[in-house]
């Protein structure tokens, strides 16, 4: 018989080596013999992965967006175990699924309760200054043509993006259950920031994982959260980005987790993680729809928002899933379609488990998770959340990918055109309504305007001086 090594085995099930090594001391895989190291025979059954109760296989499920009641979706999306289709679940170590248990636990009583509503009604008033306006774009599109674009501003949510409403919520929570300390990763700052400033609402400590390339690509933000009094840690492993920021995040809440709480700030991760952001996040698409309908009498013919994990956007789209609207997700597709070049998850990803969760990952060509990459260092992630995957699966959801010169000159053009200047996540989203005006003779886009730009300026003025000029 034929023996592998378990990195030979890990190649073939497309498993870590770590969690093949667990899975034979739990004597999970049959015929294991060890001569100086572990050799599994090649015909071996790969096991099911039921880390926690209830957790399924993740069986092909056939899906058609007809078979969808939309006015129900969030009370069956997602299943009591975290699914959307076969995407989502949670893949965990037993005592880390242990302190998630906790927190989903406490998210079902305390967080649906009406105290901590009431709680977080008047923070989103009186602290976060809710509601953020749409704002129509008239100089940009008159200068397009004659599609009309319009913004939801989440740049004027306090902090400067959207990251808040998730922070607070999450952070609520915390002080709910009595944790001490908040843990959190960023990318391009701002769920940092927010999260800084979540802890020193709520007198939390506070760590922030962000990898070293992004502490200096995002500089401003970096200074923004030492101020609010939280601890910046840069991660110096890997590509030293969003994905790194993440691994280290969970690392130190493994360490952690009896007296601290994660704040993951995108729709990603394990179960309940991607259900929590997506209904703190909610309240974009919420006032978005009952402001755009006021000022217009009419729902947008499009609406779109940035996607890397996509925590905007899945905000932004829920309250238009029941209508006959147009949404359009954007990633970054960098500088072109090959792995290493891009964050288009979604468009070039293929399944797999990564970060506690099933969904769209990009891959190299040995089944690896591969590098991602895009100017914006917030879309800078190798995977997509699990209800971007289901939305897209089922065709409710279209997924497109704007290029680095496609962002750069959106940044710009809504800079001098209307006085604001976007995140350069952001400017993701309005370079695709820039690219639908100029395709199309009339109608309008709504796009969630998911950040601020200050933090970027130093980095686009260096990085496209001729823009810039």
């Amino acid at each position: 018989m034929k023996y592998l090594t378990v990195k030979e085995l890990s190649e073939k099930w497309k498993m870590s080596e770590r969690r093949i090594r667990a899975l034979i001391k739990e004597k999970r895989i049959e015929g294991v013999k060890y001569e100086n190291k572990y050799l599994i025979p090649e015909n071996a059954k790969k096991p099911l992965d039921r880390r926690i109760k209830g957790q399924r296989a993740l069986e092909d499920t056939s899906l058609n967006r007809q078979d969808f009641d939309f006015k129900n979706y969030r009370k069956h999306y997602p299943t009591s175990d975290g699914y959307f289709g076969r995407f989502g679940g949670s893949f965990l170590p037993k005592h880390l699924q242990k302190a998630i248990d906790e927190v989903y636990d406490g998210y079902l009583t305390i967080a649906k309760s009406a105290k901590f509503i009431a709680e977080l009604r008047e923070i989103r008033k009186n602290y976060q200054g809710r509601p953020t306006p749409v704002y129509h774009c008239l100089n940009l599109s008159n200068h397009l043509g004659k599609v009309q674009i319009y913004l939801k501003r989440e740049d004027l949510n306090h902090g400067g993006s959207h990251k808040l409403n998730n922070a607070m919520g999450q952070a609520l929570l915390a002080k709910y259950l009595g944790k001490k300390k908040l843990i959190a990763e960023t990318g391009a700052g701002s769920h940092g920031a927010a999260v800084a400033m979540a802890a020193a609402y709520f007198d939390l400590e506070c760590d922030i994982y962000m990898g070293a390339v992004d502490t200096q690509k995002q500089r401003p933000n970096v200074d923004r959260i030492k101020v609010l009094g939280a601890n910046v840690i840069a991660v110096k492993e890997g590509t030293q980005t969003l994905k790194e920021a993440v691994d280290a995040a969970f690392n130190a809440y493994a360490k952690e987790y009896k007296n601290a709480f994660y704040v993951l700030g995108s729709a990603v991760g394990p179960h309940p993680y991607p259900l929590m952001v997506r209904d703190f996040q909610e309240i974009i698409g919420r006032e978005a729809k009952e402001q755009f309908v006021a000022m217009t009498g009419e729902l947008p013919d499009v609406v779109a928002a940035c996607v890397g994990g996509g925590s905007n956007a899945i905000g932004m789209f829920q309250a238009f899933l029941e209508e006959k609207v147009n949404i359009v997700g954007v990633e970054a597709l960098g500088q072109g379609p090959t792995i290493g070049q891009n964050s288009a998850a979604v468009s070039l990803g293929k399944e797999m488990i990564l970060h506690g969760f099933n969904s769209l990952v990009l891959q190299n060509e040995d089944g690896s998770v591969g590098d991602a990459y895009t100017i914006a260092s917030g879309l800078d992630y190798p995977g997509v959340g699990p209800e971007h995957a289901f939305l897209h699966e089922i065709g409710r959801v279209k997924y497109e990918a704007i290029t680095d010169e496609e962002a750069a000159e959106a940044f710009f053009l809504l800079s001098r055109l209307e006085g604001i200047i976007p995140a350069i996540e952001s400017s993701h989203a309005v370079a695709y309504a820039i690219k639908y005006a100029r395709s199309v003779s009339a109608g309008s886009i709504l796009v969630c305007l998911s950040g601020r730009g200050d933090k970027d300026m130093e980095f686009m003025t260096r990085k496209y001086p001729n823009m810039y000029k």
